[in-house]
Formats: structure tokens, sequence, C-alpha cells
């Protein structure tokens, strides 16, 4: 058994990745880091180290317990490294932008001072 895998095959075969394209391009477009620090494709990792992998905008963190060179079922691919992903933060209560229907034209000068003062902006002197 090998000590080191390439990041790309590793991702891919612990299902964090669809297909191992996924991964190297996920590389190549600086959302994988190993130790803090960006990696290629091809990077090495091995048993130990930490994978920052960036989704959605926000950071998965998981650190490799196994390697893996093809690809596994979920149940042994979850065996294969230990998720220490923190909890997204909670919603926030967001208030809906008002929308207008669709083919309602142009508002008028009293619908968009209205509009403006929802978004909290001071109208313009008219």
């Amino acid at each position: 058994m090998t000590s080191t895998v390439r990041i790309d095959s590793w991702l891919w075969a612990v299902r964090v990745y669809k297909t191992r394209s996924m991964a190297t391009t996920a590389c190549r477009g600086g959302h994988v880091r190993v130790g803090g620090e960006r990696v290629k494709a091809a990077y090495p990792v091995k048993i130990g180290d930490e994978v920052r992998i960036r989704e959605h905008g926000f950071d998965r963190i998981v650190t490799v317990t196994r390697l893996a060179t093809k690809r596994m079922g979920a149940q042994a691919a979850a065996e294969c490294l230990i998720d220490t992903t923190p909890p997204p933060p909670p919603r926030e209560e967001v208030a809906l932008a008002p929308t207008r229907d669709r083919g309602a034209g142009r508002p008028t000068k009293r619908e968009r001072r209205d509009l403006e003062k929802l978004r909290g902006r001071e109208p313009a002197d008219d």
C-alpha cells in the first residue's frame, strides 16, 4: 500500500466530488487547501493531513484517516475521513425585497420612492 495518494484522486474516491475531473477543477480553482496552502491536483496527500474544501461559500474541513485510490461505498468512504466542519451559522430572518409583477411596467414615482424607503436609501431630490 502506498503512503501517499493524489489529492484529486482521494477526493473523488471518498465521495467529496462526483467525478475526478470535478476534483481536479476544484484544485485548479484554488478551492482545495492542505495545511492552509492551495494545492494542485497532483499534490500527494497523506494520513493526518487537514484538507479544506470550499463549497457553496463555506469551508468543509476534513482530516485524512485512510488513503483510497478507488471509489468506494458511502459507508467505507466515511471511514477514510473525519469531518471537523463547524456547523453553519444560523440564518437570520431577512426581509424579502419587494418585487413587481412581470409585465407591470415601470414603477411610478410614488412606487419608486416607496421602494427606496424600504431599501433604506434616501430618495434623490426630484
